[in-house]
């Protein structure tokens, strides 16, 4: 019955580890691809600089993905509904990905990965003023954040000590609107990008997270979650 008993205990534990190596993997693996199809370019002539849109998009999403990959990880570890399972770990193998490879374009540009204000390279485009940027004076980081839905470190505690369906239903309120703000990103990149591969991307974040959005709301409407 110990056995038993230490063998149920521990299995949550091992397939989170598994888990998280899998991240690791799949950040690593998108690095080394990024690494090898630049390998032995240099910055020049049609390389993104430090002020361009591919450079902010590439910084201010790896930060938006970041906190993508905290919530899906910590609704993965504890729901009981193998649906929101499914897609809390398709959320955070895949922005996983993304984010080493997006940190991997401006290491083969030569530039930094901290920049300019967050979301000050939108200024210009009308997804930015759709999502509430400025055109004249940069917001300030918290602002930045609210904009891109991003939750505030109050809600991801909530997420954290919340448990059940009350868990389920936080991270599908809170990572709906997180998506909803990465799509006016990516629209902006597409509007004033032209860098081939990270445009490919952005469209690829656009499909993606529009369908996520799709399914989320489809099982926040089946476990009668409210708001």
């Amino acid at each position: 019955m110990t056995v038993t008993d230490d063998a149920t205990d521990t299995s949550p534990r091992l397939r989170w580890w598994a888990v998280a190596l899998v991240l690791l993997a799949v950040a690593a693996l998108a690095f080394a691809i990024g690494r090898f199809s630049t390998f032995g370019t240099a910055q020049g002539a049609g390389t993104p600089g430090t002020d361009s849109p591919e450079a902010g998009f590439a910084r201010d999403m790896q930060v938006h993905h970041s906190q993508a990959i905290q919530m899906a990880m910590e609704i993965y570890r504890k729901t009981e509904d193998e649906e929101l399972r499914v897609v809390s770990y398709d959320i955070a193998t895949g922005q996983a990905g993304q984010r080493g490879e997006m940190y991997d374009w401006l290491v083969q540009w030569g530039l930094s990965q901290a920049g300019g204000p967050m979301m000050a390279w939108m200024s210009s485009t009308d997804a930015g003023h759709a999502h509430g940027v400025p055109s004249d004076e940069p917001m300030t980081e918290d602002e930045a954040r609210q904009a891109m839905g991003m939750a505030s470190d109050a809600e991801i505690r909530a997420l954290e000590e919340a448990t059940g369906t009350e868990a389920d239903c936080l991270f599908l309120d809170l990572m709906i609107r997180h998506h909803e703000g990465a799509i006016p990103m990516a629209d902006a990149l597409l509007e004033l990008g032209t860098d081939a591969r990270a445009l490919e991307v952005a469209e690829g974040i656009r499909a993606g997270q529009t369908a996520e959005i799709d399914a989320m709301q489809s099982i926040a409407a089946r476990l009668g979650c409210s708001g």
